[in-house]
C-alpha cells in the first residue's frame, strides 16, 4: 500500500517537475550535459545531399533477420520471413482494414552493434500514398539510435525522394569507430519488403546489449499507438517506452481499426512469455467499448492466464472543449474504471487502470496534437513520460507477487 501510494505521489508530480525539466532541457538547451556529450558530427551527411550521392564502395551488406541481430516487434517473422505485426496466415480471422495495416511496421527494430564508421540502409517500400499530416520520414523512412540501455541518444535519420520506392540512405556515421549499440527503429506507417543494413567491408558486427526483461509488453490500439502523428519513428509512444524501460515493446496499434474484436485478443495470445498486456481502442470504439471490453479481457484471461494487463481510458481531444463530448468520455472513462475494479473485487489481481486524462499536461495539451486528435513528438514524450513508472510499478508489482 505504502509503494502505490508512494507510486501516485510521483506519478502525480511528474507533469510540474520531470517533464518541465526535461522540456527545459529540449527547448532551451539548458546546461545537464547534452551538448557536451553529443558529437558535432552526429550524422556526417549533408541534408541537401540526393539519393544518388550515397557512396556504396566498401560496403558490406547484412540481413537483419539474421544473427548476431535482433528484431523485435514482429512476433511471427521466424515462420513467415516477412516484416508483419500479425501472422500471414491464422486459425483466426483477421479484419480485412487490420490485416492490411498488419503490414505497416510501426514498432519493428534491430538491435546490434558495430564499429562500423557507415550505418547505411538499403530499402525496398510498399506502396503507398503520402499523409497530410504525419512527414515522409515518419511514414516510410527509418531512425537510429546510438549508445547503451538508458543511455541512447538520436544519432540519424534516412533521407530520400519524397516518392520513392527504394532507396540506399546514410541513417547514421559512428565518428568514434568504435563498438556501438545502435537501435534502428522501421517506417511507422508503411510496409517494408525488405532492408538490408549497410557497414564496412572489415567493420565487426555484434550481438545487441541485452534486454532488462526479455518478455515483451504488448500494446493494442488505435492510430495513437500505431504512431500517428510523430515526426520520425523513434518519436512513436510505444517506441520511446521501449528505450526508456529496455524492453521490447510489440506495437498493435492499428490506425482506425482497432475495434475490439476477440480475434485480435485471440492472436495476443499466441505471443509467448509476455510480461503485460496493454490496452487503449477506447477512440476507435466509443460508446461500443461498453459491449467489447469485458469479452476482450475474457479472452486474454482465458489463455494468457495471469499476464497483467493495463486498461487506459483515452487522452484528452481537441473536442472535448464541447462539454457535451467531455461528459462523454469522462463516462467512458467511469466506466473502463468500475469495469476493472469490478473485476479486481471478483479476483483479478492482475488487471489495473489508467485515466487517459493524466497522460497529457494540461498546461500544454492544446499544443500536444497536429489535428487536435494525434499526438506530436511533444504529445507522445508526455504519454511516455506518464506511462514509464506506471508500467515500472505493474511489473515490480506483480513479480513481488509471483513470489
Amino acid at each position: 500500500m505504502n509503494s502505490r501510494m508512494a507510486e501516485t505521489r510521483l506519478f502525480a508530480g511528474l507533469p510540474r517537475v520531470v517533464f518541465g525539466c526535461m522540456l527545459s532541457v529540449i527547448l532551451l538547451g539548458a546546461s545537464s550535459g547534452l551538448a557536451v556529450t553529443q558529437e558535432t558530427d552526429v550524422t556526417k551527411i549533408d541534408p541537401n545531399m540526393a539519393v544518388s550521392d550515397v557512396s556504396v564502395s566498401g560496403i558490406a551488406w547484412h540481413d537483419p533477420r539474421e544473427k548476431p541481430f535482433r528484431l523485435q516487434g514482429f512476433k511471427w517473422i521466424g515462420q513467415d520471413r516477412v516484416y508483419r505485426r500479425l501472422p500471414l496466415t491464422s486459425d483466426w480471422t483477421i479484419p480485412p482494414k487490420v490485416d492490411n495495416l498488419a503490414n505497416q511496421t510501426s514498432g519493428g527494430q534491430i538491435h546490434f552493434q558495430t564499429n562500423s564508421k557507415k550505418i547505411l540502409l538499403r530499402v525496398t517500400l510498399a506502396s503507398g500514398r503520402p499523409m497530410y499530416h504525419m512527414t515522409q520520414v515518419a511514414k516510410v523512412g527509418f531512425d537510429c539510435y546510438i549508445g547503451p540501455p538508458g543511455g541512447q541518444r538520436f544519432k540519424g535519420v534516412t533521407k530520400f525522394e519524397f516518392d520513392a520506392k527504394t532507396y540506399t540512405a546514410q541513417v547514421a556515421y559512428n565518428a568514434s569507430g568504435d563498438l556501438v549499440p545502435l537501435v534502428i527503429n522501421f517506417p511507422l506507417y508503411n510496409g517494408v519488403e525488405s532492408v538490408e543494413i549497410g557497414l564496412d567491408e572489415r567493420a565487426q558486427v555484434a550481438a545487441p546489449m541485452p534486454l532488462d526483461d526479455t518478455r515483451p509488453i504488448v500494446i493494442y490500439g488505435t492510430s495513437i499507438t500505431h504512431g500517428g502523428c510523430a515526426a520520425r519513428p523513434g518519436m512513436s509512444y510505444p517506441n520511446i517506452l521501449s528505450r526508456r524501460l529496455n524492453q521490447e515493446v510489440v506495437n498493435l496499434g492499428f490506425s482506425g481499426s482497432g475495434k475490439g474484436e476477440p480475434e485480435i485478443a485471440h492472436l495476443i495470445n499466441e505471443i509467448p512469455d509476455k510480461s503485460l498486456v496493454i490496452l487503449d481502442f477506447e477512440c476507435n470504439t466509443h460508446e461500443s467499448l461498453r459491449e467489447l471490453l469485458a469479452p476482450f479481457i475474457e479472452v486474454l484471461r482465458n489463455a494468457s492466464g495471469d499476464v497483467p494487463i493495463l486498461v487506459i481510458s483515452r487522452i484528452p481531444l481537441q473536442r472535448d472543449h464541447v462539454e457535451k463530448t467531455l461528459l462523454k468520455r469522462r463516462a467512458l472513462r467511469d466506466f473502463q474504471k468500475s469495469l476493472v475494479e469490478k473485476l479486481r473485487t471478483e479476483g483479478d489481481s492482475r488487471i489495473f487502470f489508467q485515466d487517459g486524462e493524466t497522460l497529457l499536461d494540461p498546461r500544454w495539451a492544446d499544443e500536444a496534437t497536429v489535428d487536435g486528435t494525434h499526438p506530436t513528438d511533444l504529445g507522445f514524450l508526455m504519454m511516455a513520460e506518464r506511462l514509464e513508472p506506471t508500467i515500472r510499478w505493474i511489473l515490480a508489482e506483480t513479480e513481488a507477487g509471483a513470489r
